[in-house]
């Protein structure tokens, strides 16, 4: 990296982070340095006092009119040296070549956490594209990412989104926004994919070796720095985090809708808000993404995509691990790492402590039920946690239109929750299973809100998305099933 930015641009801040070292330092190979692009008349939409917590900001910084300007792209913070980082991946299963942030530079790094906006303009990787992000997606994002957070799945963070009247043109018109959000680290597995099939050994074991140091030291303590061992055992730790992702995608209902290679994190964190959905009525084949003509990351794909992304990514390790047989061995815990984490999971959400053998069969056998009637997913859930405790399954069974087929699901079940205990299960149970998702129709309803100025129902949702498993009384209505024109909302990769 050549150093600082011309200061043209540089505010005066109430905020002074600590920027760290980190992958900024890489060097020149690994993207490209230069600020982002101003928008007029920026205004918040909506900031999150639980990720400022993890940078430290002060009390207030909402109100600043600096870090207003700052987090829309329109001045640098100080000491901020902004990036756009270079990779490569596959998309829908076709090698798509050199990509890139196309519309998102990295501010730097502090406080353990990467900054980046997204949104912030043009960059050398914006393709076609114009380096902007709509009020509409961004919104979406904001929400899901605090959204999953709340749930406890790992995920990239929101710290603030902030508007401009500037028009962009997608399907049709709409305002500009931008997205400040937050990890450890944004690096993908197409970061790998890239050096790799660009030939650079050395700058693909650079990156290797800085990830692993930074964010897998159990890598280096069981081989040799630098050996082959290692560099699998990199692979294989990657894989098990991404499999226990999956696994909490699944149990949760939550559609991704475009698990290109250059959208899986490096870490196994939920990355890049697109096209996802969590699932109304239990579809196992549920397409979320309009674009997804062929149905590849379809709802019961995803952990398989997952598995076939990581080949991928052991494809593109392989200059390093040199052994095909060793990237194999890498990767043949995924199955068994999700199946069970994916099992454990569905145990705590019927309020089981205690593993048994029958657990798979009785998990399977409520599946096909509930894809049978095309139940819906989170209120089911819920429903059955606050049936355990009195025993009355009656409003769980009105779910049903295959009744007799719960009953008879449901007494081998009675039996288990007598021997666990009913009150403990409940309890487990209303705490695995959330009464609040962000489902499609909420954060239409969100959106069209703010298009008009008014951010009330995305503060709304903010609260109750952050602690989903309360009750949250007088809310009903957004724990209730979805309207009949939710049915209509098309996501697409532009959303």
């Amino acid at each position: 990296m050549t150093g600082p930015l011309p200061a043209r641009d540089a505010l005066r801040s109430p905020w002074q982070p600590q920027w760290q070292p980190g992958f900024m330092q890489l060097g020149p190979a690994f993207g490209r340095e230069l600020p982002p692009r101003p928008l007029p008349e920026p205004y918040w939409v909506g900031t999150n006092a639980s990720a400022a917590s993890l940078l430290g900001l002060p009390d207030g910084w909402q109100q600043s009119p600096a870090l207003l300007q700052a987090f829309t792209g329109n001045a640098l913070l100080p000491g901020s040296t902004p990036m756009a980082s270079v990779y490569s991946g596959h998309q829908f299963g076709v090698w798509a070549g050199q990509l890139g942030d196309g519309r998102a530079l990295l501010l730097g790094e502090t406080a353990g956490q990467e900054v980046q906006l997204k949104g912030s303009g043009l960059t050398p990787y914006s393709r076609m594209g114009d380096g902007r992000a709509v009020l509409r997606s961004s919104i979406r994002e904001f929400l899901c990412s605090e959204a999953m957070h709340g749930l406890g799945i790992p995920t990239t963070r929101a710290l603030c989104v902030t508007g401009s009247p500037q028009l962009v043109q997608r399907e049709q018109l709409e305002t500009a926004a931008v997205v400040t959000r937050l990890a450890p680290s944004f690096v993908r597995f197409g970061h790998f994919e890239h050096f790799a099939a660009r030939r650079q050994p050395a700058e693909l074991r650079q990156l290797a070796d800085y990830v692993i140091s930074r964010y897998y030291p159990e890598c280096q303590g069981a081989t040799e720095a630098g050996s082959r061992q290692q560099y699998a055992a990199f692979l294989q730790a990657v894989s098990e985090r991404t499999a226990r992702l999956l696994a909490h995608w699944q149990a949760v209902g939550f559609c991704h809708g475009v698990m290109n290679t250059d959208n899986m994190s490096i870490l196994g964190l939920t990355l890049d808000y697109g096209p996802f959905q969590f699932m109304d009525a239990f579809d196992p084949g549920h397409i979320c993404n309009h674009s997804d003509h062929q149905g590849r990351y379809a709802f019961d794909r995803q952990p398989s995509v997952a598995w076939w992304n990581l080949h991928c990514l052991a494809q593109a390790l392989m200059p390093l691990i040199d052994d095909a047989q060793a990237a194999e061995e890498a990767l043949e815990s995924y199955e068994a790492v999700f199946g069970d984490a994916f099992l454990a999971l569905m145990r705590a959400k019927l309020g089981l402590r205690t593993p048994r053998e029958g657990d798979a069969t009785l998990v399977q056998q409520l599946l096909v039920l509930l894809a049978a009637g095309r139940v819906d997913w989170t209120i089911f859930w819920r429903r059955l946690s606050h049936a355990v405790g009195p025993g009355d399954f009656a409003e769980v069974r009105d779910l049903f239109i295959d009744r007799a087929g719960f009953d008879a699901w449901l007494l081998p079940y009675q039996e288990l929750l007598a021997q666990e205990g009913r009150a403990l299960a409940a309890d487990l149970m209303l705490k695995t299973n959330p009464k609040f998702v962000l489902r499609n129709h909420l954060a239409e309803q969100a959106i069209a809100e703010a298009k008009l100025g008014r951010f009330d129902e995305l503060q709304l949702l903010q609260t109750l998305l952050a602690r989903p498993f309360d009750e949250h009384p007088g809310f009903e209505a957004h724990a209730g099933f979805p309207p009949e024109w939710a049915s209509h909302i098309t996501i697409s990769c532009s959303s």
